[in-house]
């Protein structure tokens, strides 16, 4: 069985700390859209970041993925990734990798899963002329597909699969270059049921060999038994922060989504919410 967690130290990363925030802020047409934020994330945690919509959530991921910058509000702000304040997202792959809504449909219509999955080697939207294919990439494609149980769509569209089907072929992608830590934002979003319980599984089954994952949502049904942190966005500010048993309850989710609601966890890990 392909084992994913292959430590890489390499000079000037800190391997024990992902994320480190200190006053950070993001600042678009005189408003705060994330607000102060100060937070540190270790590369050993299971981190759940939930919150409502427009709560920051969004705009969290893209700090990390490159697709905005901190807006300055002095020098004791401090914005780094694996030890690093400035990055590009392309030399991290071996470190971090990303799962996000918008990547499905970066995709054009003639990309296959295969293919898709192959592309993450090269940080690129689908393979090129000038891209080096070896016997060695193929085969761990293979291995990762056959492990989340999509080998046989391999030949198929990315355009024409469902949410779902695609979901696990950009995971799978996400898990080429063995990522100490994998993002996944908003998983489950557009997933019908089956596809959202298959999702579940296959979470467990990732950290089960040894990669972390940090799990951004607004839903408490994508959250598994085994995300041991939970940081709640509330209004572009850090609302909670704690060990799920500190966090993670109904009074916590109350006032969060300012909705009198009760948490249900079953005994299988499943967790739902209905209101009071």
């Amino acid at each position: 069985m392909f084992i994913y967690l292959i430590l890489i130290i390499r000079e000037g990363i800190n391997m024990s700390s992902f994320i480190e925030f200190k006053k950070v802020s993001v600042i678009r047409s005189a408003r705060k859209i994330l607000d102060d934020i100060s937070l540190e994330i270790n590369s050993d945690e299971n981190v759940v970041i939930i919150g409502p919509n427009g709560s920051g959530k969004s705009v969290f991921i893209k700090l990390l993925t490159g697709k905005l910058y901190p807006s300055y509000t002095g020098d004791n702000m401090v914005c780094k990734l694996f030890g690093f304040e400035r990055w590009n997202i392309h030399d991290l792959r071996s470190m971090l990798g990303i799962v996000t809504n918008e990547l499905q449909y970066d995709f054009h219509s003639e990309v296959t899963g295969f293919e898709a999955v192959l592309s993450g080697f090269f940080s690129s939207i689908g393979i090129f002329n000038n891209h080096i294919v070896t016997k060695k990439m193929i085969k761990k494609v293979a291995n990762i597909i056959e492990f989340l149980g999509v080998s046989s769509l391999r030949y198929k569209k990315l355009e024409i699969m469902s949410s779902g089907e695609a979901r696990r072929f950009l995971i799978a992608r996400a898990l080429v270059n063995n990522p100490k830590v994998l993002i996944l934002d908003e998983p489950s979003n557009s997933l019908d049921i089956a596809s959202s319980v298959k999702l579940y599984s296959i979470m467990r089954k990732i950290l089960s060999y040894g990669t972390k994952i940090i799990l951004v949502t607004h839903l408490v049904s994508d959250i598994i038994p085994e995300m041991n942190r939970f940081i709640f966005f509330k209004d572009g500010k850090i609302f909670a922060d704690g060990k799920r048993a500190e966090v993670f309850n109904s009074t916590k989710l109350s006032s969060l989504f300012e909705l009198n609601v009760k948490l249900h966890e079953s005994n299988n890990g499943l967790c739902s919410i209905s209101i009071v």
